[in-house]
């Protein structure tokens, strides 16, 4: 009899340290989990609150000593989405065109939770070629830095409101692709006609090769409001820790306002990181012609990123509509903005 009960305690007793082992186990991993977040972003004054809340320590100082913050230095959307889907970073700015692409391939789990900058680029042509019409575009040769993203789809609108269209399209326009520095040479050597770039690059070929504006940053698309980046996340981030990403989104606000209160030094730290990141700061009267054509802000431009997926289905870079649903994740942040008595956004 004794035999037994000491056999039915022995069992309790492993039963309870197999729980307590377990639960000890859960909570490593969860503390694990907790104490590093991972945000991507670009070297680019794009990107202007996350070089700054990084150069400064804000997101840190707001997310506390218990969570350390990783940042990840990307420099293309495509790549910064892939490591959102395969959970290496959980945070991240990025292009409105490479978040849509996301979220259409993660069927949701990539969201867009803010915004972060408007327009910042202008449609340029070579410096013997000036364009007075956007239909003299026809048989001519215009790059832009990516297939797909923002700069890309905003010349498909441009090229679409003037009745024309992509040479791949059956139109008269030739649209390759170059990165931004090669896009100078070849403007420059007037191997292409024209280019639809962002700033600085903007402000650069037309100080360095003698680029005319064709179109301004408030003409490209919406009269400039139209999202050039935005904060994205990982739908399972924002699940399991609302509470990091209120205060992320709390200081992403704050740095927000402090850029278009404070624009002088603004552009001093971002230079400043340009310089720590690249080894290549901008020149002052091109960092200043840059963040003119630039509006800092949080507000993600809802429906101009509509637009982007509409033209992004118009030229088969996507290849059916998404349920754009749940694209959108704006609940935390406008708490944010209520409490803060600021106007939410719809």
């Amino acid at each position: 009899m004794y035999h037994v009960k000491a056999l039915k305690a022995l069992s309790v007793i492993s039963l309870l340290l197999a729980i307590i082992t377990f639960t000890t186990a859960c909570d490593t991993k969860t503390q694990s989990k907790n104490s590093t977040i991972r945000i991507g972003f670009f070297p680019n004054i794009t990107h202007s609150q996350a070089l700054i809340g990084k150069a400064q320590g804000q997101f840190q100082k707001a997310l506390g000593e218990k969570n350390k913050i990783e940042w990840k230095q990307f420099n293309a959307g495509p790549a910064e989405i892939e490591a959102l889907l395969s959970g290496q970073i959980d945070i991240g700015y990025i292009g409105p065109g490479p978040a849509v692409n996301g979220y259409a391939r993660s069927n949701g789990e990539l969201q867009i939770i803010a915004g972060a900058a408007d327009a910042g680029a202008i449609l340029i042509s070579r410096k013997d070629l000036k364009i007075k019409n956007l239909k003299e575009l026809s048989g001519k040769k215009v790059a832009i830095p990516q297939f797909g993203n923002t700069q890309d789809l905003c010349l498909r609108g441009i090229l679409k409101e003037n009745g024309l269209k992509d040479i791949t399209k059956g139109g008269t326009v030739e649209i390759v692709q170059a990165e931004n520095p090669d896009i100078k040479v070849l403007l420059d050597r007037g191997e292409i006609d024209a280019a639809l770039v962002p700033e600085p690059w903007g402000s650069r070929m037309i100080k360095e090769v003698n680029a005319n504006i064709v179109l301004d940053y408030d003409s490209i698309l919406n009269n400039g409001n139209y999202a050039t980046a935005v904060v994205i996340a990982r739908k399972e981030f924002i699940k399991e820790h609302p509470d990091i990403v209120e205060k992320f989104l709390k200081t992403h606000v704050e740095l927000t306002e402090f850029i278009n209160n404070n624009r002088e030094k603004a552009m001093e730290i971002v230079n400043s990181q340009l310089n720590e990141l690249t080894k290549k700061p901008l020149s002052e009267d091109i960092l200043t012609s840059s963040f003119n054509r630039l509006k800092i802000t949080y507000d993600p431009e809802r429906n101009s990123v509509v637009d982007f997926v509409n033209l992004s289905l118009d030229t088969g870079f996507l290849k059916q509509k998404p349920d754009l649903k749940g694209l959108f994740n704006l609940d935390i942040l406008n708490k944010v903005l209520k409490e803060e008595g600021r106007p939410q956004i719809k």
